[in-house]
């Protein structure tokens, strides 16, 4: 009788053993959804960055090959203006004044060519 009653005793005990389990194990079912679905946005959000650094790169990009375009075009006026300054400026004060300024148009495409 000893034994029956240590017998039962012990399958309660196993029983109750058995609920904490099963109530860990759903416990943990319920977090592991949880995780799944913060990372699903997360993954979510990293895509959504990743867009945003790729629209970011394009338009910089697009920034850069027009500065560069500038830069290649002010060249360009710089050569002209030389010529100008040398045509007019030993011709008027007008003229000297007009060379002054093709000078500072030189001296601002200095300044660009570290852009190309």
């Amino acid at each position: 009788m000893i034994e029956l009653r240590a017998s039962l005793s012990k399958i309660e005990e196993l029983k109750e053993k058995i609920r904490e389990l099963e109530d860990a194990l759903q416990n943990s079912k319920l977090r592991v959804e949880l995780l799944e679905r913060r990372n699903e946005q997360y993954q979510e959000q990293l895509r959504h960055f990743q867009s945003q650094i790729r629209d970011r790169d394009y338009v910089m990009g697009e920034a850069m090959t027009q500065v560069r375009e500038v830069a290649d075009h002010l060249q360009t006026l710089v050569v002209q203006a030389y010529i100008l300054s040398l045509k007019y400026e030993s011709e008027s004060s007008r003229g000297r004044e007009l060379a002054w300024l093709l000078r500072r148009v030189k001296a601002l495409s200095i300044n660009a060519k570290q852009y190309m």
